[in-house]
Parts: C-alpha cells; structure tokens; sequence
C-alpha cells in the first residue's frame, strides 16, 4: 500500500469520526467566509457613497456610529469651502427611505440643484427638480432601469409619491442605484433642516491632496476627511467594530476547527499505538510518522473545507434577503477572501495535528508494546 492510500485508509476506517471532524472544519470555514463577504461587501457599498460625485475626497462629522448619522451643518460647508486650495466643496444630505420589503434602504440624495454639475451628475433625460420642488425628483439610470420607472411616471417611497423629472448618471453605482431631491426638501422631510451629510471636496489643480486634508482637518475637530477605503474606520464606527467582529470570530472559529482535528487526531493515535509501533519498527522514521498523522488530518480539513466554502456561499447568498440587509448588502466574492478561508482551514489541520504528531514521532516499539 502507497503512503496516500495509508493515509486515505486511515481516514475512511473511521468514516463517523472523520465526518463530524470535517464538519467542524467546514463550520469554521463558513463562518471565516461568510463574515469576511459581509464585511467587505458593506465596507464596498459604504465607500461608494463617500465616492460618490466627481470631488477627490469628502469630508464628514469625525467619529460618527454610521456614515449615514454624520451631521454638518452650513458653517462646516463654508469652513470646507474657504480653505486655501479648495476649488468646491458641495455639501449633500443623504438618507434612506423605503420602496417596498425588497428594497428597504432606497438610499436618497439631497443637493442643491446649482450644484449638480460640479457635483458630478450627468442628465440623460429630462431635467433636473426645481429647487423648492416637494414631489420633484431625479432618478440614476440604473434604479430607474430596475424599478421600470422612466422620465414623466411617479416613483414612490414610504408615504410620498414624487415625479421623476429626470435620469441621471454619477458614474457611480451608489450614485446610479439611487435617488436625487432638492436639498432642502429632503432635509425637511426627514426633519433635519439644515443637515448636510457628506462634504464632497475637489482640489484646485496642483494641489496637493494630502495638505489640503490636513488643511481641513486641523482646525476643525470635529471633522473627517476620508479619500480611500483605508479611511473609511476615521468616519465610521460600526464598520470598524464589524471589521473586527469578523477578526475575533475568524479566530474562534480557528481554534473551534483546531481543537476537533486534534481530538481526532489524539484518538486515532491512542487506538493505533501498536500498529504506530510496528511502522517504527520496520523503519519509518519519525519525519514519516508525523507526515501521516498530518497527512489525514489535512485530507479530513480539505473535505471539510470544501463542504465550509459551498455552504458559506449558501448563506451569503440567503443574507441577502434579511430585511436588515436587503439594498444595502451586495455581496462581492473577492479571491483574497476564499483564499483567507482556506489558509484558516489548514491553518486548522496544521494547529490541531501538531501535538499528535509531535506524539506519533516519538513512539518506539517497546513504548508501543508497554502501551498495548
């Protein structure tokens, strides 16, 4: 018999035991990829709403529990606006509202119609709402593609029904998948007068971008500025304390998954200390006895991994209908993450197999004979 078959032997001669084992593994790696796809998948959605516009970055309140909770008010604007080097700033109020129980969170722009073009938006059809406008509004191509909804027809959200006066692209998709109202407007309907959101900035040509943050930022506290991805965690908390629920619970589910390929791997050593010790004696060295205890332990995890991966993609796939996440959560399957996934499944195997086998290469014949 062939190294691999002792090894795959080894494995299906307990068939009950190898199965519960790889269930823990793939338990574990469900849990590594499915908080890894939600995390990423609301950090890409959150970060296309701060890229949202043609400006070089956006400013926000410092510190905020949820992008969508920073409030600025009109002195933050022309704070923003008066510093040396800025050519606009265009303050936004942003607000969800809902359409119906698919789409929940309908994510809505207020702007002031004179700011528009500099903001970034490009008018396909129609025309823009009139800046004191209630039942106006201005829809991005891509919603109005989804809802079947065109220049003339009425669009409802919550308790109010609007006239969608126009179609318009921001060459964003949070931008095109959403809604655009006159300022003011919006602000009295979710009754925050005078409420601005997100400050989107564009530089003077030349400038340089990293200045003019720290510009901003220095006399103004209570200010964020965020141009990256990387920056996302100085505007919003809860994010942050996701991105480090999906560390903590990657590492549970590590030493989860480790600590049952140890346990199978300890009672399959306990049961075959006599047949370790006839291998010793026909001269396996122990650099052989510790591949074959880590070999099964790396067979049981990769089937229990490829289990983890096809059941994560299930309930990935399910999150996107918990009302709680349904327009908001688009998952996003990076390779970076199945390949995280996977690393923490053999980082399972190598964990739980290592004191075993550290056992298995230290079994003589005579040790094996006393044992038996």
């Amino acid at each position: 018999m062939t190294f691999l078959g002792l090894v795959l032997h080894n494995v299906t001669r307990h068939r009950l035991r190898a199965a519960v084992t790889a269930v823990a593994v793939a338990i574990g790696v469900t849990a590594v990829l499915a908080l890894g796809v939600l995390t990423s998948s609301l950090r890409k959605t959150a970060v296309s709403i701060l890229r949202t516009g043609n400006a070089d970055f956006s400013v926000s309140q410092k510190g905020a529990s949820d992008i969508l909770y920073s409030a600025l008010d009109a002195k933050a604007v022309t704070a923003v606006r008066t510093t040396r080097g800025v050519e606009s700033a265009v303050g936004v109020f942003v607000a969800t509202g809902k359409i119906n129980a698919d789409h929940p969170f309908f994510i809505e722009f207020g702007i002031d119609p004179r700011d528009e073009a500099e903001f970034g938006v490009t008018l396909l059809r129609g025309r823009s709402p009139g800046r004191d406008a209630s039942d106006e509004m201005m829809l991005g191509w891509r919603a109005a593609q989804d809802f079947g909804v065109d220049v003339g027809q009425r669009f409802r959200i919550e308790e109010r029904t609007f006239r969608v006066v126009g179609i318009m692209s921001t060459g964003n998709a949070a931008g095109d998948a959403a809604g655009m109202f006159p300022l003011t407007e919006l602000q009295a309907w979710h009754r925050q007068p005078g409420v601005y959101t997100l400050i989107f900035v564009r530089a003077r040509p030349g400038e340089n971008i990293n200045r003019l943050r720290h510009a901003i930022e220095e006399p103004n506290p209570l200010l964020a500025t965020a141009r990256s991805a990387t920056d996302y965690g100085r505007v919003d908390r809860n994010l942050v304390l996701l991105s480090a629920a999906n560390v903590g619970g990657s590492i549970l589910a590590l030493f989860v998954g480790a600590t049952g390929v140890m346990n199978t791997s300890l009672l399959s050593f306990f049961e075959r200390m006599h047949e370790l010790g006839v291998l010793r004696a026909l001269g396996w060295s122990r650099r052989r006895m510790v591949s074959l205890i880590v070999g099964e332990a790396l067979l049981i995890t990769l089937i229990g991994a490829a289990c983890g991966v096809v059941i994560g993609v299930v309930a990935v796939e399910m999150l996107k209908h918990v009302g709680s996440l349904v327009g908001v959560f688009q998952p996003a399957y990076a390779a970076r993450i199945f390949g995280r996934a996977l690393v923490f499944a053999f980082g399972m195997a190598l964990l739980g197999a290592l004191y075993p086998a550290l056992r298995a290469a230290r079994v003589t014949p005579l040790s094996a004979m006393q044992h038996e």
